[in-house]
């Protein structure tokens, strides 16, 4: 869908797009609606952490999507998202753009963008609706990053030594991801998995992944299975199936 035919709500600073987002789709707001702002005050990532978001020095926006897929397939959304802004992202840069399970971009080993998916209410006989919230590093200058993200994160000023149009950016990713959402819709999970599996990162790399209740698990990627999840292989041989929580490639 071109930019003039979508709604685009463009802020000068705000707590959260995918706030703003939620909001809209709640009051019925289309799928393509998008919501773009300069900076966030609270931005979100996953598992609660802050996204920082530096005024201007990045592009920010959330996508509302409609999707025809059934509750226990929304999680792979954040898949087929991630798929679409990193294969824009090397579009329009001509940089290789890479993938860390499950929502982060990566160039050169160091983050520049990842994704939040978040779902709306889900009432029974209503379509679901899932806000994919991008964040993306474009100019950010490495003061800008906090301390502890100056060895893990870099914008893309940083990598290539110029800054990219944020505008040729917004248009690119929103046309990737939503083309990347149809094609789980119509297709299902497997191409855009073999799509994903090309870029995946982590494949065979030394793992450490804390689970949301806590517990500690260093052990090989074995990648991502047909399902979407990442499997880890302990030292002890045990492979464990990863939904959620917090995965580093160990030493970083």
């Amino acid at each position: 869908m071109p930019l003039q035919q979508r709604t685009i709500v463009r802020l000068v600073a705000i707590d959260s797009t995918n706030r703003v987002a939620l909001e809209l789709a709640s009051r019925g707001g289309a799928a393509g609606t998008v919501v773009v702002a300069g900076t966030q005050t609270a931005g979100r990532g996953r598992l609660g952490k802050r996204w920082e978001s530096p005024p201007e020095a990045g592009l920010y926006f959330s996508l509302i999507l409609r999707p025809r897929l059934d509750p226990a397939s929304l999680p792979q959304l954040t898949l087929a998202a991630g798929l679409g802004a990193a294969m824009a992202v090397e579009g329009v840069t001509g940089r290789r753009v890479l993938l860390k399970w499950p929502n982060d971009l990566l160039l050169e080993g160091k983050k520049i963008g990842g994704i939040l998916c978040e779902t709306g209410p889900l009432w029974q006989g209503c379509e679901p609706v899932v806000i994919v919230g991008v964040g993306l590093n474009v100019s950010t200058p490495m003061a800008a990053f906090s301390e502890d993200l100056r060895t893990r994160a870099t914008s893309l000023l940083l990598q290539a030594g110029q800054v990219f149009p944020q505008e040729a950016l917004l248009t690119a990713m929103l046309a990737a991801i939503e083309a990347q959402a149809g094609r789980l819709e119509r297709h299902g999970l497997a191409p855009v998995l073999a799509d994903w599996r090309q870029r995946d990162v982590t494949l065979g790399q030394e793992l450490t992944w804390v689970s949301t209740a806590g517990t500690l698990v260093h052990g090989l990627s074995l990648g991502v299975d047909d399902a979407g999840l990442l499997r880890i292989r302990d030292a002890a041989g045990q492979v464990h199936e990863v939904l959620s929580g917090d995965v580093r490639r160990s030493g970083r």
